[in-house]
């Protein structure tokens, strides 16, 4: 018994060598698209065929290997007449029409980029870093230490006499540790266009302002459990190990947004106002305790410059909506952040244990 015809669907035509659209009727059957029409009787095979990727508009099409196309504006009996010859779109295509399939997809985007940022960018940076000699530290704190100068920083103020107290303190305190635990550092002060501050460039400066000796009364303990956090970050190499997570990053946001200048030219500043992970807070947090303990400094201190930077944080902006929106965002002496709960918590404890 013969099958019986099935269904034709009205198109346009269009030959591959005028622009005039035709009027005509196609058919498939098990190997072919027939192609029919006022003096047009065409056979395709559908190996030949090119089905361009449906979208939500537009007009449907399909390509003829040796030249031509086919169209049709109802979409919806174009669409039918395919499903009914078992033509169906590639799974990729299917997927990219269905909501559930695109909310799953970015779903999974979101996760890989968390996955990325917490685990994996740490981990790569770590590798980058501990194959990287200690002279490329050197050199880049150098170079960072004379664009900060030029940008962010003037000549300190504070007498000689004050500066090599204080450094002298220090260097007492860090005398109680191994040498082995000891990277080399030194220690410069500079007057502040940023307000109190104190960080560690690559290579073991160690930049405290003017300003942040003042917030603190020049509390020679405080000063050194200040300073013995920055070493710990010095000693751990964090500020290398930000840049190459950054420059990562910024390589990823150059090839999506085609300019990677503008992370380069931010280097210097970003060093300069370092804000590191948490992890390496809590890393250079740990050091600053094993210091201050071998120099018999009570932790303490530190809970004594973060009051003092809370109650400067208080003067300038009191609202609790400014405290909210701080509170997890803590470089170790930035006085426009309040401080870290947990890090008070910790250095309190600490206190209390032999």
């Amino acid at each position: 018994m013969d099958k019986p015809p099935q269904p034709a669907l009205a198109a346009t035509y269009f030959d591959g060598v005028s622009a005039r659209p035709q009027a005509v009727m196609l058919h498939i059957d098990a190997t072919h698209l027939r192609i029919s029409g006022a003096g047009i009787d065409r056979a395709v095979s559908l190996s030949e065929l090119q089905w361009p990727e449906r979208t939500r508009h537009g007009v449907r099409v399909a390509h003829l290997q040796a030249g031509g196309s086919v169209q049709s504006a109802d979409n919806q009996a174009w669409d039918a007449w395919r499903t009914r010859h078992g033509l169906r779109d590639a799974w990729v295509v299917r997927m990219q029409q269905s909501w559930p399939w695109v909310m799953a997809s970015l779903a999974t985007l979101v996760l890989l980029v968390v996955v990325l940022q917490r685990w994996g960018l740490p981990a790569l940076a770590g590798a980058v870093v501990a194959a990287t000699p200690h002279s490329v530290d050197r050199a880049l704190g150098e170079a960072t230490l004379q664009a900060i100068d030029s940008q962010l920083m003037q000549p300190s103020q504070l007498p000689a006499s004050e500066q090599a107290r204080l450094g002298a303190a220090f260097a007492r305190a860090v005398a109680s540790l191994p040498a082995s635990q000891v990277p080399p550092w030194q220690l410069v002060f500079r007057k502040s266009r940023i307000g109190p501050n104190a960080f560690a460039l690559p290579g073991g400066t160690m930049v405290m302002t003017d300003e942040l000796v003042q917030r603190v009364g020049a509390d020679e303990q405080v000063i050194t459990g200040v300073l013995a956090h920055e070493l710990s970050h010095v000693q751990h190499r964090h500020g290398l190990r930000m840049l190459v997570q950054v420059t990562v990053l910024g390589s990823l946001a150059g090839a999506v947004l085609g300019d990677f200048s503008s992370v380069l030219a931010s280097v210097p500043v970003l060093l300069g106002h370092a804000s590191y992970s948490r992890e390496a807070e809590r890393e250079a947090d740990a050091g600053a305790l094993r210091l201050l303990k071998a120099a018999a400094i009570s932790p303490l201190v530190m809970v004594t410059l973060f009051d003092k930077l809370e109650q400067d944080r208080r003067k300038e902006d009191p609202s609790p909506a400014a405290t909210k929106a701080n509170e997890h965002w803590l470089g170790i002496a930035f006085a426009s952040h309040p401080p870290d709960a947990a890090r008070v918590q910790f250095f309190r404890t600490a206190a209390t244990q032999p």
